[in-house]
């Protein structure tokens, strides 16, 4: 019985989220981090006191699928929602809500409570044919449709969605089209394809010479990013299967030639690891995925291959005409990427205007992607794809500052923006985000017209509109926010990134009335009203506006308020953006506007080294300004001392010692769990019985080395036949002296259940110069055993 309803719970939840649809050709993507359990409960109580405003009815459920919360305690939750049972497309919205749990806004999609019958007229079976026709190309299979909700224009309708796979009629790029069709008429609502793509050392065909991450197996480097959660790179040998991860004996990879099957690879690398490093360090969140996992990259794929693609978990990059112009360039990579960025946070429908914004947020991450790494052979430029070539005659894709100069992309926003291919319909975001940066007229990087009569802006800078937009596609954007919505105004990209530019700047502050203008140059109108001289406001200066330390040492700056409108209001100070093992304190903690605040950053031993960028965030009475700090973190000194295998014991083969275990967990277990090598492993569970069991080591990690990696070898075999429920699982954690989990690094369950050992390896680079324990929990459920075997352990520091 347990089982059972455990199922039946697991589908009910699945049934809530739009879950991306894999295939055995493609992995899921790593697991999304769990939403903050109070933030969530918070968003609940705020959710049942005003169900109106999300358009809420009694026939509705809802399910928290991530919250995010802000360093004044503020509090976003976004929710999917069912009808009756039923997916709502287009129905997630988000609670917003103070620090102390009350409620300030919501971002919704639905124009109007649902009302819709559930009973459809067209069958299942009609669905499956009409999407059938709908694909073009070389079909491999027609999923079940399911019956949903459409509320993708803000209303709601009964709907079929059936996924139909297979290759695009050039038999090399993948495909998972989604064909929507009205569940009463039969009539073909739209489409879309889930697959997006763009129509140590190392020498890259673009990036030139760049330093790149890699791991030393034995003797042999590999191109894996032990920095940024393993990403990695392989070779497709221009086929479309089977992938090699790349590998060389002296770790200097490629030549720049396009002839070095290795050049192309570390322009994929080095891409990966920018966009990782950009995401992480600017914006905070980690990596592509949010949970610290490396991305895949696969280069080579194809034969003739003019394209590149992201499939919800990693990038494939083709090698252009004639195989001599590989698409692996940095804004290519970066642009690639951060789809699946706005997959886990937005979850912007990949049609219509919102799927114009969806590329217009790859468009513009790619291009920062490009200016954060400030790759020699490769600076910033604010145009898309032009080291690649494509067109034939050396220009770029698009162009972010005038996007019509493509010949098909709008720059000004139209009643025909909403019927273009999304690369085009991007236009309006991607010039948007121009003028905001960097202004209109004559810039360093061409020229930006405005739309028909309106004014000028004067741009406020990449590292503010960067910030800007960020914080509206995550805490704001819905998945069918669009330019301009008639029925629901609030839903809009205009009225999302004025309320970014408002937490982070300031209601009417400089930045918040350049978003209105930059918005106004494109020809997007809203409902905002105009900005008045009147009011109170102040200002935020910190002097000196950056610092250094060592790892373990302190940085202090002077934070200045003054009133510049109005009368003198109370601002309370908070910090973001700091690197690991790091605080910030105030003081004092809040200050009348006028007066003046010391912020101490303190550093432990374990802060990486590094440049991060700290926001400083004045809160007034209705009203936040954000000031910049930038700390660069250097290691101790002493260079790496202590290298080499850390862990005791590490196979095992000394019995029941140095490690601390559950009884019976290290022993010669004999043909029934044999041992990687040797007599000795550490088993975990496999009674068929409820039980936790655990297996942990405490280890010191020296500080100032360049690599620290956690690896062991491990076997799962499970009586369980399920292929989507997690009853038995395995979690490896990092704990700190007082037993406080820090990481978790890995969760395995049943179903990874496979024949022999495998090779699991993790970094530990950010609890360098600490000593930690590293933990192996096993739970077990009353029945159907699940053994995890653990063998040949190591933590290789050098």
């Amino acid at each position: 019985m347990k089982k059972t309803l455990a199922a039946a719970s697991a589908a009910l939840l699945t049934g809530g989220l739009l879950a991306c649809v894999t295939t055995t050709a493609q992995a899921a993507p790593p697991a999304a981090p769990t939403p903050d359990a109070a933030a969530a409960a918070r968003a609940d109580s705020v959710l049942r006191a005003n169900p109106g405003a999300v358009q809420g009815t009694g026939a509705e459920a809802y399910q928290v699928v991530r919250t995010k919360v802000d360093g004044s305690g503020a509090s976003h939750t976004r929710y999917t929602r069912t009808y009756h049972g039923l997916r709502v497309y287009g129905g997630d919205f988000v609670i917003h809500a103070t620090a102390n749990g009350q409620y300030a806004g919501a971002s919704v999609g639905l124009a109007a409570p649902l009302t819709l019958g559930t009973s459809p007229k067209v069958t299942s079976a009609k669905a499956k044919a009409a999407a059938r026709k709908e694909f073009s190309g070389s079909l491999t299979a027609v999923g079940t449709p399911e019956l949903f909700v459409d509320a993708s224009s803000g209303k709601g309708r009964l709907a079929w969605e059936t996924v139909v796979t297979g290759w695009k009629a050039d038999k090399q790029t993948p495909s998972k089209l989604h064909v929507i069709t009205d569940a009463v008429t039969g009539a073909l609502i739209g489409s879309y394809d889930e697959i997006e793509s763009v129509a140590g050392s190392g020498t890259g065909i673009y990036t030139g010479a760049v330093a790149i991450d890699t791991t030393l197996s034995g003797s042999t480097y590999q191109m894996i990013d032990p920095v940024r959660g393993n990403g990695t790179t392989c070779d497709m040998n221009n086929g479309t299967s089977t992938c090699t991860t790349f590998t060389d004996a002296d770790n200097v990879w490629g030549t720049g030639a396009n002839s070095n099957r290795q050049s192309a690879a570390v322009d994929a690398h080095f891409g990966a690891a920018k966009t990782f490093d950009y995401f992480k360090n600017v914006h905070g969140r980690n990596g592509i995925f949010g949970n610290g996992a490396g991305v895949p990259s696969r280069v080579h794929y194809g034969n003739n291959y003019v394209n590149a693609f992201w499939d919800g978990s990693r990038m494939t990059y083709g090698d252009g005409s004639s195989n001599s112009r590989p698409l692996v360039s940095l804004d290519v990579a970066g642009h690639e990427m951060s789809h699946g960025v706005t997959e886990a946070v937005a979850g912007l429908v990949y049609s219509g205007e919102s799927g114009g914004l969806n590329e217009a947020t790859s468009d513009i991450f790619g291009n920062m992607v490009e200016f954060y790494a400030a790759a020699p052979s490769d600076p910033g430029d604010y145009q898309v794809g032009e080291k690649i070539n494509i067109n034939g005659n050396g220009t770029p894709l698009r162009y972010m500052y005038n996007p019509s100069l493509d010949g098909s992309s709008d720059s000004c926003w139209s009643t025909s923006t909403k019927n273009k291919d999304v690369h085009y319909s991007s236009g309006v975001g991607n010039h948007f985000y121009f003028n905001l940066a960097e202004g209109t007229g004559a810039t360093a990087y061409g020229t930006s017209p405005v739309c028909g009569s309106a004014p000028a802006v004067t741009g406020i800078g990449r590292a503010k509109a960067e910030k800007i937009w960020f914080r509206a596609l995550d805490v704001y954007f819905t998945s069918n926010t669009s330019y301009v919505n008639t029925s629901n105004p609030a839903n809009t990209a205009r009225a999302y990134s004025l309320r970014a530019a408002t937490d982070l700047y300031g209601s009417c502050s400089t930045e918040y009335k350049a978003v209105q203008a930059a918005w106004t140059a494109v020809n997007v109108a809203g409902s905002d009203a105009p900005c008045s001289s009147t009011g109170n406001d102040f200002s935020v200066t910190l002097s000196p506006t950056s610092g250094s330390v060592t790892a373990g040492g302190s940085a202090s700056t002077s934070v200045a308020t003054a009133t510049t409108s109005g009368t003198a209001q109370t601002v309370a100070l908070s910090a973001s953006g700091l690197p690991s093992g790091a605080t910030a304190s105030f003081s004092p903690a809040s200050v009348t506007s006028g007066a003046s605040s010391t912020l101490t950053i303190a550093t432990s031993a374990s802060t990486p080294a590094g440049t991060y960028t700290v926001t400083v965030t004045g809160t007034g009475t209705s009203i936040n300004h954000t000031a910049t700090y930038t700390l660069t973190v250097s290691s101790v000194g002493g260079g790496c001392t202590g290298a080499g295998q850390k862990l005791g014991n590490a196979g095992f083969e000394s019995g029941n010692t140095v490690w601390t275990a559950s009884s019976g967990v290290i022993a010669q277990h004999g043909t029934s769990q044999p041992a990687r090598t040797g007599t000795y492993s550490a088993w975990l569970n496999g009674r068929a019985t409820s039980n936790t069991e655990t297996l942990s080591q405490s280890v010191s990690l020296p500080a100032g080395c360049s690599s620290y990696n956690f690896s062991f070898w491990l076997h799962i075999d499970s009586a369980e036949s399920t292929t989507s429920t997690q009853y038995d699982k395995l979690s490896v954690q990092v704990l700190n002296s007082s037993g406080t989990v820090l990481a978790t690094l890995a969760t395995y369950s049943n179903l990874n259940k496979a024949t022999g050992y495998s090779l699991k390896s993790f970094s530990l680079a950010a609890y360098a110069g600490q000593t930690v324990t590293l933990k192996f929990t096993g739970t077990e459920d009353f029945s159907l055993q699940t053994s995890f075997v653990v063998d040949d352990t190591a933590v290789d520091v050098a």
